[in-house]
């Protein structure tokens, strides 16, 4: 295996690339060898890769835009700094050094007939850094698939580089629930044939798309694609064919997926592009019909979203949800943020996830939601004044939970 400490020198700034992208053989690499190179930093996104955290040397630290994926047990542990960002904001920190960027691991497709490698399934913030690493190390894995869109690389572009021959790692998660369905059939009433969607990963997206199989001509253009998004493009649900730009291609930076998405996104009509590209306003405020779907840990009575920290640690992300929120609330599309009403509580019942107040920061602000989602409905926010946004949102909370949120707004609301 290689020898990294040929490479990294002490006090040096890692990144590599998230979900199935991760060049696993190069971070096993790095976590056995960092104790002999000294202390080290590492930038990661969504990370699936179960040794990170069982294998986390005293020696490497980890940092990120949130907490997703097995970064999620590093946060419990307090093994995680987490940088609070819009995604958006990712090219130009590695741009001026506030992010790790003096070595870059990336896994990459087999050299093409011009012998050029490609970034695969994983492109976003990873094309963006490249143009700032001192030093790219490759893991060329003989199953990532070609796509088109991001950069092609020439060996030359690589320190060093070492060749796999193993299954990407796949997106583990539950199959949409009877709550699911529900409040993805609200989510897909809010959605018109023709409109341009964003959407992000999880059990409810999956349900989301699966209620929009009876929709035409939809188009995408969002951070992550899924699975979902692969089976509705082989049905001719999401054609783009009335998408303002990127015509007939639906754009994204990294496909978070399994074995059954990776072996057809080859072949199908998808774009991968850097961060700089999928989340830039200005290539966004292009979309006239831009819809956004996202979620939160709990939404106040004002409209405010925490997509970020519950019960005072960091499990989520601010991650692209402002920049395509802001984008669909002012472009002539809407904004959405779908959740379940109610969780489980550890000590036993539920808790709202409608609340007075947040117990987290705002990770999106109240004038960039359109629209609320629960299994109980739909609370439309645009032009409501405070009073009103209270009433809506009151009624589509769990109802064990209503009288609670009715006495906290401090008036009498009539939620019937």
């Amino acid at each position: 295996m290689i020898d990294l400490s040929e490479l990294i020198r002490p006090g040096d700034g890692i990144w590599w690339g998230q979900g199935g992208a991760e060049p696993t053989a190069l971070v096993g690499a790095l976590l056995d060898d960092a104790h002999r190179i000294g202390p080290l930093t590492a930038f990661v996104g969504a990370a699936w890769n179960p040794r990170l955290v069982r294998d986390l040397p005293e020696d490497l630290s980890v940092t990120s835009y949130g907490a997703l994926g097995e970064l999620r047990l590093l946060s419990r542990r307090g093994s995680l700094d987490v940088i609070p960002c819009h995604y958006s904001a990712l090219p130009r920190m590695f741009a001026s050094g506030r992010l790790p960027c003096d070595v870059g691991m990336v896994q990459v497709s087999p050299p093409d007939q011009d012998g050029l490698v490609s970034l695969g399934i994983g492109v976003d913030y990873m094309a963006d850094a490249l143009a700032h690493t001192r030093t790219l190390i490759g893991e060329i894995n003989h199953r990532m698939p070609i796509t088109t869109g991001g950069p092609r690389l020439p060996l030359s572009a690589f320190a060093a580089v070492v060749e796999a021959d193993r299954p990407l790692l796949e997106l583990a998660g539950r199959a949409p629930d009877d709550v699911d369905l529900r409040i993805a059939q609200h989510v897909a009433s809010l959605i018109d044939d023709g409109d341009t969607l964003q959407m992000g990963v999880g059990s409810l997206p999956n349900a989301v798309l699966e209620a929009l199989q009876g929709h035409c001509d939809l188009g995408f253009h969002s951070g992550i694609i899924t699975d979902g998004v692969i089976d509705l493009i082989e049905r001719g649900v999401l054609t783009g064919a009335r998408k303002e730009i990127d015509p007939g291609v639906a754009v994204t930076g990294s496909l978070f997926g399994t074995a059954h998405g990776y072996g057809r996104v080859a072949d199908l009509p998808v774009r991968f592009c850097a961060t700089s590209y999928t989340h830039a306003p200005e290539v966004l405020s292009r979309l006239r019909s831009f819809v956004s779907v996202n979620s939160a840990i709990e939404i106040d009575l004002t409209g405010q979203v925490n997509a970020e920290i519950a019960r005072g640690t960091y499990i989520g992300a601010v991650g692209g949800q402002v920049d395509f929120s802001r984008a669909a609330a002012l472009t002539g599309g809407r904004s959405i943020i779908a959740l379940r009403s109610s969780v489980p509580f550890r000590n036993g019942g539920t808790t709202s996830t409608i609340v007075p107040t947040l117990s987290g920061p705002v990770s999106t602000g109240r004038v960039d939601v359109d629209a609320v989602v629960t299994e109980h409905g739909v609370a439309v926010l645009t032009g409501c004044t405070d009073r009103e946004r209270r009433r809506r949102l009151v009624r589509i909370a769990a109802p064990e939970h209503r009288e609670m949120l009715e006495r906290a707004a401090g008036d009498t609301l009539d939620v019937a």
